[in-house]
C-alpha cells in the first residue's frame, strides 16, 4: 500500500491541481491526504484519492462554491449519486441564472455605448504627413510588436497603435496580458492628435523597409496609412476599430525599481524553476509561470515553486517575460515591481517612454 501512494507532486501532476492548491484543500478539510509524514510534514495520497482530486479539479473549474464541493465529495465517497446529481443540478441552475443576468447587464452596457459619443472618430479622420527617423521607428516597432494581439474575438488589438501628438509618435501594442509602449520623434505635424491602428502584417511590412537612414515619411489619410522609405513604400488600410485608452492602462502606483543585468537575468529566467499555469481558456494565457521576488541585496530573483508563500511574489508568464526582455534590447534594464496583483514594468534605462507591462497571474493558495 505504501508503494502505491502518491506524493503531493505526483497527485498535482495527475489531477491537474497545483501543489499549493492541494495544500489549500488539505487545510480546508476538503481533500485531506491519507498520510502526513510526522517529521517532514510531507503529504501522501491513497490511490482512490486520485478520482476525488480529478472530480475536485472539474468542480473547481465550474466555479462551484467550496461548501457544495465538500458535499459532492462526501456524496461521492458514500456512493450517494442522488445527492451528487442534485448538487450538480443546483449549481448548473445558478450558472444559467448568472449567465442570464450577465446578458441583461451587457445589453444595458451596449445601449450606453451606442448613445455615447465616439472621440476616436475625430482622431482617425485627420490627414497628416510627418517625417520620422528610420532607426527610431525601427527600434520602436521592435519594442512593441511582440505584444500585439491575435485573439479573433478582439480584432481591435490585432496591430500597433500609431499615436501622433505634439510632434511625437508613440507606438503601442497589447493583447490584454502584456502591453508595450515606445517613442519616436517626428517632424512636420504639429496639428491635433491623430491615431491609427496599423494591422500587424502592415506593421511588419513597414519594419522590413526600415533598413537604413533613408528619409522616412508617414502619411495618414483617413483610414489609409503610408510609409515611404527612400524609393520603397508600404501602404494599407487601417481597421475601423477603437484601440483601448493605453494612457489609463499605464497609470501604475510606484513600485520597487531594480536595475538588472538583462542577459544574466534572461538566462536565469530561461533555466530557472517554473510553475505550470492553472489558467484556462479566455481567463488568461496558458504556459509556465516564473515566480519573481526581490532579494535583500536589492536585486530580483527567480524563485522556487515552494517560495509561493511569500507575500511579495509576482507570477508572470515566462514566455511573455522572455519576449519583453528581448524587446528591451539593452544590456541593463529596470524592473519595477509593485504588489503581486500589479503589472510588472520592464523599462529601458535610457528612455522612460519605452517600456513593457506584464499582467501578473494570480497564484492559487
Amino acid at each position: 500500500m505504501e508503494n502505491e501512494m502518491r506524493s503531493i507532486g505526483e497527485m498535482a501532476r495527475d489531477s491537474g491541481l497545483g501543489v499549493s492548491t492541494l495544500r489549500f484543500y488539505d487545510r480546508a478539510g476538503v481533500l485531506v491526504p491519507a498520510r502526513v509524514d510526522p517529521d517532514s510534514g510531507y503529504r501522501w495520497y491513497a490511490p482512490e484519492q486520485l478520482a476525488e482530486s480529478v472530480l475536485l479539479a472539474g468542480l473547481r473549474r465550474t466555479g462551484m462554491p467550496l461548501a457544495d464541493i465538500r458535499l459532492v465529495l462526501a456524496g461521492w465517497s458514500a456512493a450517494d449519486s442522488d445527492l451528487v446529481r442534485q448538487l450538480l443540478r443546483a449549481h448548473l441552475l445558478r450558472l444559467e441564472r448568472g449567465l442570464s443576468d450577465a446578458r441583461g447587464e451587457f445589453s444595458t452596457i451596449r445601449a450606453l455605448l451606442d448613445h455615447r459619443e465616439n472621440p476616436m472618430a475625430a482622431l482617425r479622420t485627420t490627414t497628416l504627413r510627418s517625417t520620422v527617423s528610420a532607426p527610431e521607428l525601427a527600434t520602436a516597432l521592435d519594442a512593441v510588436r511582440f505584444a500585439a494581439g491575435t485573439d479573433p474575438d478582439l480584432p481591435m488589438l490585432h496591430g500597433v497603435l500609431f499615436d501622433f501628438e505634439g510632434g511625437e509618435l508613440r507606438l503601442v501594442a497589447t493583447d490584454r496580458y502584456r502591453l508595450a509602449v515606445a517613442h519616436a520623434g517626428t517632424t512636420g505635424h504639429e496639428g491635433p492628435r491623430v491615431q491609427v491602428v496599423v494591422p500587424s502584417p502592415l506593421a511588419d511590412a513597414m519594419r522590413a523597409l526600415l533598413i537604413d537612414d533613408a528619409a522616412t515619411h508617414l502619411t495618414v489619410d483617413g483610414d489609409r496609412v503610408i510609409l515611404e522609405a527612400g524609393d520603397r513604400q508600404a501602404a494599407g488600410r487601417c481597421p475601423d476599430h477603437d484601440f483601448p485608452d493605453y494612457r489609463r492602462l499605464v497609470r501604475l502606483p510606484a513600485g520597487r525599481r531594480v536595475l538588472v543585468d538583462a542577459p544574466a537575468f534572461r538566462q536565469a529566467v530561461e533555466t530557472g524553476p517554473t510553475r505550470p499555469s492553472t489558467v484556462r481558456g479566455q481567463d488568461g494565457p496558458c504556459g509556465d509561470l516564473s515566480l519573481l521576488g526581490p532579494t535583500d541585496d536589492g536585486t530580483v530573483t527567480v524563485l522556487d515553486d515552494g517560495d509561493d508563500h511569500r507575500d511579495d511574489v509576482i507570477a508572470v508568464n515566462r514566455e511573455f517575460l522572455l519576449h519583453a526582455l528581448a524587446a528591451g534590447a539593452r544590456d541593463r534594464l529596470v524592473l519595477e515591481l509593485g504588489a503581486p496583483t500589479a503589472p510588472l514594468a520592464i523599462r529601458r534605462t535610457d528612455s522612460e517612454d519605452t517600456f513593457s507591462l506584464l499582467m501578473p497571474v494570480r497564484l492559487e493558495n
